[in-house]
């Protein structure tokens, strides 16, 4: 088992072929979830699924499951993968890197003609990134049901696309139902979308768990009126308090570390003129901590902080608590299987604890799971400029199929 390794330059080349789709001028993608290019992105990756002899299902928010079978069927899978949407500016490697490094730790089974106990499994979530419909994870939450499924099919965009329809437009409204896959293990690779390990130089991290996060829709209402006869005294200026609200937003970043991150990441101003003073904002807030009692804290300052913006400016605001989920552990034994992989392959690794949110940390919730995170240059990620080496990849890749056929192992015992 431990002599097995992945094809590090097929991995890159399906990478880079994945990669032209939505492709941007500075080496990004834009694959905003189910949109023409989503559905070109899950064509590709159908086809090559089943080009490696793999069984494909589609379930009713568009999750593909892609199952190579095992020595006994009726043991539950060990599952593998991540997403292929984008950020509207985002990296060829943010998702897709663990779904196609699944595809490949298939492959190389395949090349050597390996049976595992357990079927193998690799999945491509659904809108992951929640860029295009908002919450993050959406896929993930509804298989799992840390969101309830018809909400999650009636979500928008900012053109009142739901995902319901839009699944149904790109051809990927499955007949499966959500959930109800045994799993035995899951594992998810991704780069980092962080410095620490480059700056150490250990080609692996072992994700030990995910910081709990919180996303807020934050609306403002004051008073349209005109920019030059209204005197500042009176005004009811609902964008000089969403403006507050972001320095408060990000002082509560501050105020709360270590770990602590907040950020204001959308903004809609209405009416938008520029003689016009704003009478309407809408402005997203997504506030992270490791900490559940800190995550809380920082919740309480923010509606703290608001209230008293609102009051000051007389203001009308609502702020609305989209999405939450706690700090997630991650399974001992899966971490343990990822340690020890990357341990036998003689990779530097360390634990690390993980600072965005992951389609695994859903999954963390219904079946034994771990992460294996690789570098990523300077640590930036969500950016058309984020890149990783093809020796990291592979690494990733290579304790990736480590870490499954110890589980395959342990869990058929």
């Amino acid at each position: 088992m431990e002599n097995l390794r992945i094809n590090g330059e097929r991995l890159w080349d399906s990478l880079m072929e994945m990669a032209k789709i939505g492709a941007t001028e500075k080496g990004g993608v834009c694959r905003l979830a189910l949109t023409d290019l989503d559905r070109e992105s899950r064509d590709l990756f159908v086809k090559w699924c089943k080009e490696a002899g793999c069984s494909v299902e589609v379930d009713a928010i568009g999750n593909i499951f892609a199952r190579r079978p095992g020595r006994n069927n009726e043991l539950p899978a060990i599952l593998t993968g991540s997403h292929l949407d984008s950020q509207p500016t985002g990296g060829k490697f943010d998702g897709a890197y663990g779904v196609l490094a699944g595809l490949e730790v298939i492959r190389s089974l395949n090349d050597a003609g390996y049976e595992t106990e357990h079927p193998v499994e690799i999945v491509a979530w659904t809108n992951e990134e929640g860029s295009r419909f908002a919450p993050a994870m959406l896929g993930s939450g509804a298989y799992t049901g840390a969101l309830d499924p018809e909400w999650c099919l009636a979500r928008t965009d900012l053109e009142g696309k739901s995902v319901a329809e839009e699944l149904q437009r790109i051809g990927y409204a499955g007949d499966k139902p959500l959930g109800g896959r045994p799993v035995a293990a899951c594992f998810e690779a991704h780069i980092e979308q962080g410095p620490v390990l480059e700056a150490e130089e250990k080609p692996i991290g072992v994700v030990t768990g995910g910081q709990g996060q919180r996303w807020y829709e934050l609306t403002f209402i004051g008073q349209e009126a005109h920019a030059g006869p209204t005197p500042m005294a009176r005004r009811k200026d609902a964008l000089v308090g969403a403006a507050e609200a972001v320095q408060l937003v990000n002082q509560i970043g501050f105020d709360f570390q270590p770990d602590a991150c907040a950020t204001c990441g959308m903004m809609q101003v209405s009416p938008n003129s520029r003689n016009v003073i704003p009478g309407h904002v809408w402005v997203t807030i997504d506030m992270r901590h490791p900490v559940d009692d800190r995550l809380s804290g920082m919740d309480a300052a923010l509606r703290a902080g608001v209230e008293e913006i609102a009051k000051r400016r007389n203001l009308e605001v609502q702020l609305d608590a989209i999405w939450h989920f706690p700090a997630t552990p991650f399974d001992s034994d899966c971490v343990a299987a990822v340690r020890d992989g990357a341990s036998a392959l003689g990779y530097a690794h360390r634990d690390i604890v993980s600072g965005a949110g992951h389609d695994a940390i859903n999954m963390a919730g219904v079946a034994p799971t771990g992460m294996i995170f690789v570098p990523c240059e300077d640590g930036i990620s969500h950016n058309e400029i984020e890149n990783a080496t093809p020796e990291d990849l592979t690494a990733g890749a290579n304790v990736l199929l480590q870490a499954m056929l110890r589980s395959d192992q342990k869990r058929a015992e």
